[in-house]
């Protein structure tokens, strides 16, 4: 069996979600998509946050998002939902979107660049809490 380099991974993912930069992510969430924020606490308290983002650590993202799921959560666990990902970078935010594909969701995708992309655009954000 071929290894598949993350690098494959990655490119294979984000050729299978939509990513958006961060001046189409906002106006996608002023559209109904829902933007979830997989960072961690650490790195929201050091840079700062998104308010109307959805705070879930990327490590419990699809029970949250599974609507079959004990662990679902409501705001998020529709299939038929936009669902923008956001990490610092862009990197597992892609992988974790084409992950939900895989679990039954039909539009989801990432921000390029991620929170820190966003920041940079000059959109809103939550001040640090450090």
């Amino acid at each position: 069996m071929q290894r598949t380099t993350i690098d494959d991974l990655l490119e294979t993912s984000r050729g299978r979600i939509r990513r958006y930069q961060p001046a189409e992510a906002l106006e996608a969430m002023n559209h109904g998509a829902v933007l979830i924020d997989v960072r961690c606490q650490e790195d929201r308290s050091a840079e700062g946050g998104i308010d109307a983002a959805i705070l879930i650590p990327r490590t419990v993202l699809e029970w949250r998002a599974d609507p079959s799921s004990t662990w679902k959560d409501d705001r998020i666990a529709q299939p038929d939902l936009p669902l923008i990902i956001m990490c610092n970078d862009g990197y597992s935010s892609s992988l974790a979107a084409a992950t939900l594909l895989d679990i039954g969701f039909t539009n989801t995708g990432d921000v390029i660049g991620g929170f820190r992309a966003w920041k940079a655009s000059g959109l809103p954000v939550l001040e640090c809490q450090s």
